[in-house]
């Protein structure tokens, strides 16, 4: 898996991108908080969950159904300044919070399926169990627990720069270009 810093910093992006300025720092947060959760999965270990198993660590909490379950809880009660319809200015809209932290949460099962360890992940539970990796899987996976300050964690956070942090902060770059330029026309 990414580092949880990872996971969070890939959230917020999602979330800024998502939305027109001002941008919510509530929404932010939120995508940011949603997009690390799926790892509390990882207190399974303590409690002798195999990982293989659907409650297991990269099962069911990194799946697209988890995805769209938590924005639906987030989005509803996180108190977003969401609202079905919105005028310019006034705030997010319900369907664009959703959506935003959708993506976020979904992010993580799929940076996830890009790393170089672990057994794969659950993305499409609980219908199918399978357990997927893409086939170009160009980030270190992460040490987890007090073994992430080591030097194994350091490569690790340069790998996510260089594959995750770089790109995102491009891609962010680009998005907020294409919106200032639309907002001027």
């Amino acid at each position: 898996m990414p580092t949880i810093i990872t996971h969070a910093l890939v959230g917020a992006a999602i979330a800024a991108a998502g939305q027109p300025r001002p941008v919510s720092g509530r929404l932010c947060a939120a995508a940011a908080v949603c997009a690390a959760l799926p790892d509390l999965d990882v207190v399974t270990f303590a409690m002798n969950v195999p990982y293989g198993n659907l409650m297991g660590h990269r099962g069911l909490s990194h799946s697209l159904v988890a995805a769209a379950a938590l924005a639906t809880v987030v989005s509803l009660g996180a108190g977003l300044k969401a609202r079905r319809h919105t005028a310019p200015g006034a705030g997010v809209s319900w369907g664009r919070a959703w959506t935003v932290l959708f993506l976020a949460t979904a992010s993580h099962g799929l940076l996830d399926m890009c790393t170089d360890g672990g057994r794969g992940v659950a993305i499409l539970s609980p219908w199918d169990t399978t357990r997927y990796f893409f086939p170009w899987r160009p980030i270190a996976v992460s040490p987890i627990g007090g073994q992430f300050f080591s030097p194994r964690g350091l490569t690790v956070l340069f790998s996510e720069i260089r594959w995750v942090w770089s790109p995102t902060a491009t891609a962010l770059a680009v998005a907020w270009l294409i919106r200032s330029r639309w907002a001027r026309e």
